[in-house]
C-alpha cells in the first residue's frame, strides 16, 4: 500500500450521511469499486442574493456568461452545479458548456463539452433551487482553470451571485458558448448562477474553508488565485498523503456568524447587505455539510460580528463574546453530528482599519476573548492560529506591515500565503476520521 493510499484511507475513514439527493461515498473504501463514482468538490463558491436599491440592478438578456474557476484536485470526469437559490423567477438556461481554460476568455482546443441536466441542454431552474449537471467525460487537472459558459436567452435578473470573485469573467452578446474565445465582451469580477464543480476521484475528499472576506480573498490580486485556500491547495498537492484533498472556498465578504447581511440605510454600504450572505449559522448546512466529499471544515468567522454593528450594520446587532461562542458551539455540534471534523481559526488583527467605527478597544477586547477561547477550550478538533501568523509581534492588535493589504483588516497576497503556511498539515491528515458523540 502506498503512502498516498494509506494517508487518504486515514483521511477518509468516515462515511458522510446523505444530504438532499447526493450520496457521498467513502473515499478509499474497499467497496468503492462496486459503487457509483465518488464525486468530490474541486471548486466551489458561496452564493448570495443580489444587492438592492440604491445599488444598481444587473440584468442579462440573450447573453453568454463565460466564467473562470480554478480547480484544487484532479478527476477523470466532472459535474457542474448551477444555482437559482436566490431567484424569485425560473432561471432559463439556453445552453451551458464547459472546457479547460487557455487564459482569459480562451478555451483549450478539443476540450469543449456540452453540459446537460437530466439529459437536457436547455432547461429552467425553479426559484430557490440548484441544478446539478449530468457527468461529463473531461479529464480535469489539479490547479487548473475551467471555463463555464452559460447562455441566458431571456431577460434575467442577476439574482444569485458571488459578488467578489477576484477573477475576471466575461459577458458577451448572443449564444457564443461554443466560441474558442470572445471578442467585444465586457468583464465582471463576480460569479453568477454558478456554485460548484465536482470531479470523479474515488480516493479524494474535501476540506471546506468557511469564512468571510479574508477567506474569500478580499483585496488579493485579481486572477492570481492568491486566497489562503488557494495557497493551501498548492501545499496539499506537494504532500503525497494529501494531494487528493480538495479545498472548497465558502468565504463571503462581509459575512457574519450570527446575523444575516444587513446594512445601515443612507450609508455608503446601503443596499449591499444581501451580498454579505446569510449568517454562518443559516448557511452551514448548504455550504458545508452538503458539499460533495466534505470531511473537514475550517472556520474563520467573527470579525464582522464584532466590527460591523454601528459602523455598517445596525447597532442593535451588536454581540458579546459569549454569544459568539454559542454560535461556534452550534457549528461544532452540527459538524460532529454529520461526522465532520471542524477546525477553529483565530481571528486576525484589525486595528486602524479604514472603516469608521469598525475598530475600538472594546471590539479588540472581544476579539482577544474569543481567540483565547478558540485556543484553550479544546472544543474544536484542532486550532489554526491565523492571528499569530500575521500579527505584528510589537503591536499584536495590528497586522504585520508586510502582510497588510493597506486597509489594516485584510491580509495581502503574502499574508494569505503566510496563513496557508500556518495550517498544521497534521490536522488534515486525520480530517476524515470519524467524529463520535461523547
Amino acid at each position: 500500500m502506498t503512502a498516498s493510499t494509506t494517508g487518504l484511507r486515514r483521511l477518509c475513514t468516515a462515511a458522510v450521511a446523505t444530504f438532499g439527493v447526493a450520496t457521498l461515498t467513502l473515499a478509499g473504501s474497499a467497496v468503492a469499486a462496486d459503487r457509483p463514482a465518488a464525486w468530490n468538490g474541486t471548486w466551489s463558491t458561496a452564493v448570495t442574493g443580489a444587492a438592492t436599491p440604491p445599488q444598481p440592478a444587473t440584468f442579462f438578456a440573450d447573453q453568454t456568461l463565460r466564467q473562470i474557476v480554478h480547480t484544487s484536485i484532479a478527476g477523470r470526469s466532472l459535474r457542474v452545479r448551477l444555482s437559482n437559490e436566490y431567484g424569485t423567477e425560473p432561471l432559463v438556461i439556453g445552453e451551458a458548456r464547459i472546457a479547460r481554460g487557455a487564459g482569459g476568455a480562451r478555451i483549450v482546443a478539443g476540450t469543449d463539452r456540452r453540459l446537460t441536466f437530466g439529459g437536457r441542454s436547455a432547461f429552467s431552474i425553479p426559484p430557490g433551487a440548484p441544478a446539478l449537471s449530468d457527468p461529463v467525460a473531461l479529464p480535469v487537472p489539479a490547479l487548473s482553470d475551467l471555463v463555464v459558459s452559460i447562455h441566458l436567452p431571456e431577460r434575467t435578473a442577476a439574482a444569485t451571485v458571488h459578488g467578489s470573485a477576484f477573477q475576471t469573467n466575461y459577458v458577451a452578446a448572443g449564444n457564443v458558448t461554443r466560441s474558442a474565445t470572445l471578442t467585444g465582451a465586457t468583464t465582471t469580477t463576480s460569479w453568477h448562477f454558478l456554485s460548484g464543480v465536482s470531479v470523479a476521484a474515488p480516493r479524494a475528499a474535501s476540506v471546506v474553508a468557511f469564512g468571510d472576506s479574508i477567506t474569500d480573498g478580499a483585496i488579493t490580486t485579481v486572477d492570481a488565485n492568491h486566497r489562503w485556500p488557494d495557497f493551501l491547495a498548492r501545499r496539499l498537492r506537494g504532500q503525497a498523503s494529501l494531494r487528493d484533498l480538495g479545498v472548497l472556498n465558502k468565504g463571503i465578504g462581509g459575512n457574519r456568524l450570527l446575523h444575516d447581511g444587513n446594512t445601515l440605510p443612507g450609508s455608503p454600504f446601503s443596499g449591499i447587505g444581501p451580498l454579505f450572505g446569510d449568517s454562518a449559522l443559516n448557511r452551514f448546512d448548504r455550504d458545508v455539510l452538503a458539499q460533495p466529499g466534505a470531511r473537514c471544515v475550517i472556520v474563520l468567522l467573527g470579525i464582522n460580528d464584532i466590527g460591523q454593528p454601528s459602523s455598517i450594520a445596525p447597532p442593535s446587532e451588536a454581540v458579546t463574546a459569549e454569544e459568539m461562542i454559542f454560535g461556534y458551539r452550534q457549528l461544532i455540534a452540527r459538524a460532529h453530528e454529520r461526522g465532520l471534523r471542524i477546525l477553529g481559526a483565530t481571528m486576525t488583527p484589525f486595528q486602524d482599519t479604514a472603516i469608521p467605527g469598525y475598530y475600538s478597544e472594546a471590539n479588540e477586547a472581544k476579539r482577544v476573548a474569543v481567540n483565547r477561547w478558540i485556543r484553550a477550550s479544546g472544543e474544536y478538533d484542532g486550532v489554526i492560529d491565523f492571528d499569530r501568523a500575521v500579527r505584528d509581534p510589537a503591536q499584536p492588535s495590528r497586522i504585520l506591515p508586510r502582510y497588510d493589504s493597506g486597509d489594516h483588516l485584510h491580509p495581502n497576497d503574502d499574508g494569505m500565503r503566510a496563513m496557508a503556511d500556518a495550517i498544521p498539515l497534521r490536522l488534515l491528515q486525520t480530517a476524515g476520521d470519524r467524529v463520535t458523540a461523547p
